[in-house]
Order: C-alpha cells, then sequence, then structure tokens
C-alpha cells in the first residue's frame, strides 16, 4: 500500500546559517529575518530571541487564524491588540538542570474589534484556538495555556 501526501498539506520551509547564536533565516526565495540572544545567553542581542519569535508567532497566527474563522462564520474583525507573556525557568536552558526546556506558563491577552453577537464571539474564540496551529503547538506541549479574547466595539479602539 503506497502513501499519497494528502491534498491539504502545504510544505513550509525555513533555511537557516549561523554563528555563536545568532542565525540568519531565509523563506528560500522570500523573506529573510534574523535571531540573537541576551548577553546573558551568550548572544549581542542584535536581533530578537527565537523565544520572542515563538511569541510573536502565536499572535501573529491566533489573528491569521481569527480572520479565517470570522469569514465563515460572515462576521468581521476590523482590529486586534495582543498581549502575551511566556514564562520560562531558565534552569534547564542554561544551568542545564534536568526536566522540560519549555515555557512554564504562557498567556494570551486579546481584544478584538468586531460587530459579531456575543455567541458569534465566543464561537469565534473556540474555533480560532482549535483551529491555530501555533496554539495547538503550546497547548500539546504541556505548557500551562491561557488565552483571554475580550470584544470591543469597532469604535472603540
Amino acid at each position: 500500500m503506497s502513501t499519497r501526501p494528502k491534498e491539504s498539506v502545504v510544505p513550509f520551509v525555513l533555511e537557516a546559517t549561523g554563528t555563536g547564536v545568532a542565525q540568519q533565516l531565509e523563506v528560500p526565495g522570500s523573506h529573510r529575518f534574523a535571531t540573537d540572544a541576551y548577553p546573558a545567553f551568550g548572544g549581542q542581542d542584535a536581533a530578537p530571541s527565537p523565544l520572542f519569535y515563538a511569541l510573536g508567532a502565536l499572535t501573529s497566527c491566533n489573528q491569521v487564524t481569527a480572520q479565517l474563522v470570522a469569514k465563515d462564520l460572515g462576521i468581521e474583525l476590523t482590529h486586534f491588540e495582543f498581549r502575551v507573556q511566556g514564562d520560562l525557568d531558565t534552569a534547564v536552558l542554561v544551568g542545564g538542570a534536568e526536566g522540560n526546556a519549555n515555557f512554564d506558563r504562557v498567556e494570551v491577552t486579546a481584544r478584538v474589534a468586531t460587530d459579531a453577537t456575543p455567541e458569534q464571539f465566543a464561537e469565534l474564540e473556540r474555533e480560532t484556538d482549535r483551529r491555530c496551529p501555533v496554539s495547538q503547538l503550546f497547548r500539546r506541549s504541556g505548557t500551562e495555556f491561557v488565552s483571554t479574547w475580550t470584544q470591543v466595539q469597532p469604535a472603540s479602539v
């Protein structure tokens, strides 16, 4: 029996080179970006840490996913404000202690301007969490994951 890939699978390819703790990353033929680390981790703080990119990926993916869900629900999302905090115990990363090097806890708060009814907004929040690949990475990693969304009227942002 041969295994064929699903037609809905899209490969995401990223290439990287680096020295020390700094990297140059590229989406082939497209975007380029850099990572570095705080001096305490051996870097120069010349670019965001990979940990900030992970947290930024979380908010960005939530916004993209929310727009897809909103389209399905027939509602309009006009503005987003996110705050995300990841609490990282550096004992494993820096000190080599035994345990999980992952964030202990990640908390996302979102303010979303929309014309949705309260029921539609609750569905938007549920479906965005369920369908967002980056939210699912955090949830399934064992990290304590808290996400709180608040609806605001479009004119109030």
